[in-house]
C-alpha cells in the first residue's frame, strides 16, 4: 500500500539520516519486529533499555513509511471525546484510556529532549468549538476532564478573542501538549537502539511468517530467515490486511506547511489548533518557524485519487487557515496526502488478535497515532518481560468497539 504522496516535507528538510542494511544472513533474537516507523522505533527502544534482543525488519527504507508525512502534534485527546468515550466504554475504562495518553505526551516530550534535536516543544492546545451548538458539550466535556485531574479551561468567545484573538463560540484550552519531528525521533530512537545491541535492517520484506515451537520464524524475501520467541507487527495501516475481522476505516488526509515565518501575531503560546467539526481542521508550528495546516479527510479510494485531490485540498486548508487567523499570511512551500485508519471508538488495538494467536500488534490507529504508539511500547515491553500490564484490556482486540 502506497501510504503517502511521494514528496513529504520532513524527509526533505532532514534528508538523510541513517542507512541501514539489509538482511544478508540469518539471524535469531528474543523479539523480531515488523515495521520500522516511530512505532516500531519506540518499541525497538524500550526492548533493548531492558536488555531484550531485538531486530526489526521493514520492506521499505526505515521512517520512510506513514512516519514521514505524520504531522508531529502530540495530545492527549483521542478521536471521540472523553464523554464520549464514557458512554462507550464506561468510566473507569474511558478515563483510564485518557489518564495514559496524558502520561504518553509527557514521555514522548521528555524521550524526545533527552534525545536531542527532534524538533520537540511543549505547547497548550485550542479545541475550538466550530459551531455554537458544540459549546455545550464542550462545556461538558470541560468538567469530564477536569474531575479526573486535567488542566483544561473553557474559554468562552470573548475570553478566546483575547487569547488568540479567534472568533468561535468557545474552546477548550488545555495545558498538555506538544509538538514533534516524527522523522528524526525515530532515527534518533533507531540510533540509541543500535548503540544498545538493537538491529534494523530495511528493504528487506517478511514474506512468510511461521509459528514454530519455541516462538516464530520469519523468512525473507532476499532469503535470510529470522527466528524469535515473540514477534510484533508494527506495519500501521497494512497490519489490517493480516486480521480477517474488518476493524478500521482507512482514509485520506491532507497537509501543507508554510514558508518559515518571522512572526505569529495574536497566536498565544503557538498553541496547537484544532476543531470539533468532522473532518477536522488542525494548525502548529515547528521548529524552524513554519506553519502546519491539515484535515480535509475524505474516504481512501486508492493512492492515485487520492494524490489527485492534493491540490484542491491544500486551497481549501489555506483558506481555512486565512479565515481563522487573518493577520498571519501563509503561503504554502511543501504539501502532502496520506492515509490514515480510524477505529470506531478512537482507540488504538494493542495486545494479541484471536484471529493471530501468538502474533502482538501495536496498531496505533486514530488522530493519536504517536502517542498510541509510545503507550504500545510500554505495555508489550510488559507482555515480552512477563509481567502483562492491566492496561492492556483497554486496547484488545475483542472489545466491543
Amino acid at each position: 500500500m502506497d501510504l503517502k504522496s511521494p514528496e513529504v516535507f520532513w524527509p526533505i528538510r532532514s534528508g538523510l539520516l541513517a542507512s541501514y542494511p539489509p538482511l544478508e544472513s540469518d539471524a535469531v533474537c528474543d523479539v523480531a519486529i515488523i515495521g520500522a516507523g516511530i512505532t516500531g522505533a519506540l518499541l525497538a527502544d524500550a526492548l533493548a533499555d531492558s536488555g531484550v534482543d531485538v531486530l526489526l525488519l521493514d520492506k521499505r527504507e526505515a521512517g520512510h513509511g506513514s512516519t514521514s508525512a505524520s504531522t508531529g502534534l502530540l495530545q492527549y485527546e483521542i478521536d471521540l471525546m472523553l464523554t464520549d468515550l464514557i458512554e462507550r466504554h464506561g468510566e473507569e475504562h474511558a478515563c483510564r484510556a485518557f489518564r495514559l495518553c496524558l502520561d504518553a505526551v509527557d514521555r514522548i516530550r521528555d524521550l524526545a529532549t533527552e534525545l536531542g534535536d527532534c524538533g520537540v516543544s511543549s505547547r497548550p492546545s485550542c479545541y475550538l468549538a466550530s459551531q455554537e451548538r458544540d459549546v455545550p458539550d464542550l462545556r461538558t466535556e470541560c468538567d469530564a476532564r477536569r474531575r479526573i485531574g486535567i488542566d483544561v479551561e473553557f474559554l468562552g468567545p470573548e475570553g478566546l478573542r483575547e487569547r488568540l484573538g479567534i472568533d468561535a463560540p468557545g474552546a477548550l484550552w488545555s495545558a498538555q501538549a506538544a509538538e514533534v519531528d516524527a522523522y528524526r525521533l525515530t532515527h534518533r530512537l533507531f540510533a540509541r537502539a543500535r548503540g544498545r545491541g538493537a538491529g534494523v535492517f530495511d528493504r528487506t520484506e517478511v514474506i512468510k511468517q511461521e509459528r514454530v515451537a519455541d516462538g516464530w520464524r520469519l523468512k525473507t524475501d532476499r532469503g535470510p530467515a529470522v527466528s524469535a520467541r515473540w514477534l510484533v507487527l508494527a506495519t500501521g495501516y497494512e497490519a489490517a490486511l493480516l486480521l480477517k475481522r474488518k476493524r478500521v476505516a482507512l482514509h485520506s488526509t491532507f497537509a501543507a506547511i508554510s514558508q518559515p515565518q518571522t512572526a505569529f501575531p495574536g497566536w498565544t503560546s503557538r498553541c496547537l489548533i484544532w476543531e470539533s467539526a468532522r473532518p477536522y481542521f488542525y494548525a502548529r508550528t515547528t521548529d524552524d518557524d513554519r506553519i502546519l495546516v491539515g484535515g480535509e479527510d475524505a474516504k481512501f479510494r486508492n493512492a492515485s485519487a487520492r494524490d489527485a485531490l492534493l491540490p484542491k485540498k491544500v486551497r481549501n486548508l489555506e483558506k481555512r487557515f486565512a479565515a481563522l487567523m487573518p493577520m498571519i499570511a501563509f503561503e504554502t512551500e511543501y504539501a502532502w496526502a496520506g492515509t490514515f485508519a480510524e477505529t470506531p471508538d478512537g482507540l488504538p488495538y494493542i495486545g494479541e488478535p484471536p484471529e493471530y494467536p501468538g502474533g502482538l500488534f501495536a496498531l496505533g490507529y486514530g488522530g493519536n497515532g504517536i502517542t498510541f504508539s509510545a503507550i504500545a511500547a510500554d505495555l508489550l515491553r510488559s507482555v515480552v518481560l512477563g509481567r502483562p500490564d492491566p492496561h492492556l484490556d483497554l486496547f484488545r482486540f475483542d472489545r466491543g468497539a
